[in-house]
């Protein structure tokens, strides 16, 4: 009776073992990833604040993301303006600034300039910096931004499922989703996904806020 009742243990044991695996890989049911600060961070697989930015009140409508990588720290911060951020993401040193159309700065490795990011001009804002590596499936739970996100993807491939539609945004591309838009991210294709991401974001609110009710209808499987 004992042996068999270790058996029953051990292969419980081992069912739940492989469930568990098959959660993290998406093998059986959807995985859903929350965003958490760097610090806290074990593993690449995930989405993790890099930092948050105050901005002040912004009197553009238009602002643009201007992304430039460097070869050290040092080289970034010496190139970096009153409106710049430098972070380590992806073995690489860069160069953020928030600005309008049109600006330039010399000496940048430019990477991508994505936008147009519209806002409300007077408003005070915040900006938060993040890097999301997702495997194949792996998406994020509906949710809208009090300001506009922006995605700059490395690797892999991204979707944006929207009520009226999606947008892909492939390796080398940069994609916005409109303020108070409701969508979901997926990480869609055969490649693990790597991407920066930007939300500029009203400061008197949470910088994510969740769906009210809107469900995903699978557009970005």
């Amino acid at each position: 009776m004992k042996a068999v009742r270790y058996a029953r243990h051990s292969r419980r044991h081992l069912l739940a073992n492989i469930t568990a695996l098959m959660l993290a890989f998406g093998l059986c049911g959807q995985v859903f990833a929350q965003c958490r600060p760097v610090g806290e961070r074990t593993q690449e697989i995930g989405c993790w604040i890099i930092e948050r930015q105050p901005l002040g009140k912004l009197q553009s409508a238009s602002l643009f993301w201007y992304l430039d990588r460097y070869g050290s720290i040092e080289e970034a911060q010496a190139a970096k303006g009153p409106k710049g951020i430098v972070f380590e993401a992806y073995g690489s040193s860069w160069l953020s600034t928030i600005e309008q159309a049109g600006w330039r700065q010399a000496g940048a490795g430019r990477v991508a300039v994505i936008g147009p990011l519209r806002i409300k001009p007077g408003e005070d804002y915040s900006a938060q910096y993040m890097e999301g590596t997702f495997t194949p499936g792996m998406s994020t739970q509906p949710h809208y931004h009090p300001g506009p996100e922006a995605i700059y993807t490395l690797t892999g491939e991204v979707c944006f499922e929207m009520p009226h539609g999606k947008i892909v945004g492939r390796a080398g591309e940069g994609i916005v989703m409109e303020s108070g838009h409701l969508h979901t991210l997926t990480a869609t294709g055969t490649e693990q996904r790597r991407s920066l991401a930007l939300v500029i974001y009203e400061s008197a609110q949470p910088w994510r806020l969740p769906s009210a009710g809107w469900e995903p209808q699978g557009l970005c499987k």
